[in-house]
């Protein structure tokens, strides 16, 4: 019973001087608004599903062994990377890319997807800078409405919108307008 007193005081008397080498360190500051920057792009995404060197393939789809109507049954999901470019042709200028995934996310006839993808600038005033967009994409509309939630480089904490047109179906070339705001 003495020994085991001892190790217990042996050890209280070890925790209690030990050292504490590390401390929670925490600043709180005023917050100071930035003078914000409202800024519109136009450029064209290449959504490439045919060929041999596809932009966008699937990753997943619905385990099930019924025939389902379209092209994306509920479920199905993509990975891609389009080209972002200054035209709708893919013979102009490359301006960025974008990655990311879709999911088909509509049990009805009008296809709709949830799409995260972010739009990564490698050329021109925002090289190194992209957008993050997470938004409902409702595909058979002709024009439509994605949320810009986020951005890194130059549209670090942006917030705003992206108005998609299609000018193509298939391999799909979407016009993107986009009109953001940004420290």
């Amino acid at each position: 019973m003495e020994k085991v007193l001892f190790v217990a005081w042996i050890s209280v008397l070890t925790l209690w001087t030990t050292p504490v080498h590390s401390k929670y360190y925490s600043e709180s500051r005023p917050y100071e608004p930035v003078q914000e920057k409202k800024t519109h792009l136009r450029f064209y995404v290449h959504d490439i599903l045919s060929g041999n060197k596809p932009s966008a393939v699937q990753i997943a789809g619905p385990n099930t062994t019924k025939k389902e109507d379209g092209p994306t049954p509920f479920g199905t999901t993509f990975a891609i990377d389009d080209l972002l470019t200054e035209g709708p042709e893919t013979t102009t200028k490359v301006v960025g890319n974008a990655r990311g995934i879709y999911v088909s996310s509509s049990q009805d006839k009008d296809l709709t997807l949830i799409l995260y993808v972010d739009l990564g600038f490698t050329s021109g005033k925002f090289k190194g800078s992209s957008l993050s967009v997470f938004s409902r994409n409702p595909v058979t509309e002709n024009h439509r409405e994605l949320a810009v939630v986020g951005g890194r480089g130059r549209f670090r904490l942006a917030r705003g919108f992206v108005l998609v047109k299609t000018c193509t179906n298939g391999d799909a070339v979407l016009e993107y307008t986009v009109e953001v705001v940004h420290p």
